[in-house]
């Protein structure tokens, strides 16, 4: 990992190992949000993931990737090809979107629950709905019994379709009677200390950079545009372990109060000249949605 020194804060250029996921964040970001039609020339797309250093070749085979999973559709424009997020693309970025920008939505009582009963022949679709139930930041009661606190039911039920497990599962909504506390519910599903910890690693990281920011505006609207795809992707990440776990039930001094509150000053610090810089280098003129 090469490290930059800029007015006292070491500013990293990373490597991006996972191109699928990182195109989606900007698609979630960026694209979805601030194109006219929610779509992307390949060749303006292209050049947005050169600034972090991935080739021609290594983003037109994400796209293809992408496509073939159900997550980017083309369309052509004369001899162009632009790509916008399908139905279920839309959907996957709509719910993480509130876990993300907020805002905070005070916890109603209720737990959400989704049952299965499917068979040990379909594995592969069992193992897609847990893998996507673990994306809108459900966690397992039991083998076949998973939870949340948030209101994701739809997407839930969304996911399950998408694995074609529809009609073997069961979603309920309501109150938890015992004998556990809702409390000790929520600690026994989910690892408060390795999601703290992990919220203090964001933290630790942001920190520094949203000070120097404050204090130079130093960012050139490329810098910002690099550091607005790294926030909100190392951010979205937290979509996967934190389903916005209720505030009532949490520690005191809950680091992902103050990472929130981080993302969302230094999101809005360079938002102008990140989106300048997209838009001049996607090709899109003055154009917004």
């Amino acid at each position: 990992m090469l490290l930059i020194q800029r007015r006292g804060v070491k500013l990293e250029t990373r490597q991006v190992t996972r191109p699928n996921s990182f195109i989606f964040t900007l698609y979630g970001d960026m694209v979805h949000r601030h194109t006219p039609d929610g779509s992307l020339w390949i060749g303006g797309l292209v050049r947005l993931m050169a600034t972090f250093g991935l080739s021609d070749a290594a983003v037109r085979q994400a796209v293809s990737r992408m496509s073939r999973q159900g997550w980017l559709v083309a369309s052509k424009r004369g001899n162009r090809a632009f790509y916008a997020v399908t139905e279920r693309g839309r959907r996957r970025i709509e719910g993480l979107s509130p876990r993300i920008y907020g805002p905070i939505v005070e916890w109603d009582g209720r737990w959400r629950m989704l049952t299965y009963g499917v068979s040990e022949a379909q594995r592969d679709r069992r193992d897609r709905l847990r893998k996507d139930l673990a994306v809108l930041g459900w966690a397992p009661l039991s083998a076949s019994t998973w939870i949340s606190p948030s209101d994701t039911i739809e997407q839930a039920r969304d996911v399950a379709q998408a694995a074609d497990v529809l009609g073997d599962v069961d979603l309920f909504s309501g109150e938890y009677h015992g004998p556990l506390t809702d409390r000790a519910l929520l600690e026994k599903c989910w690892d408060l200390e390795a999601i703290g910890a992990a919220y203090g690693a964001f933290i630790e990281r942001y920190a520094p950079r949203l000070q120097d920011e404050r204090t130079t505006a130093g960012f050139s609207e490329r810098e910002a545009f690099v550091e607005r795809l790294w926030l909100v992707h190392d951010y979205r990440k937290f979509t996967y372990i934190d389903p916005g776990l209720p505030s009532a039930l949490l520690p005191a001094h809950w680091a992902g109060t103050r990472a929130a509150a981080l993302f969302r000053e230094y999101y809005a610090a360079i938002e102008a000249k990140s989106l300048h810089f997209f838009r001049s280098a996607a090709n899109l003129g003055s154009a917004s949605a």
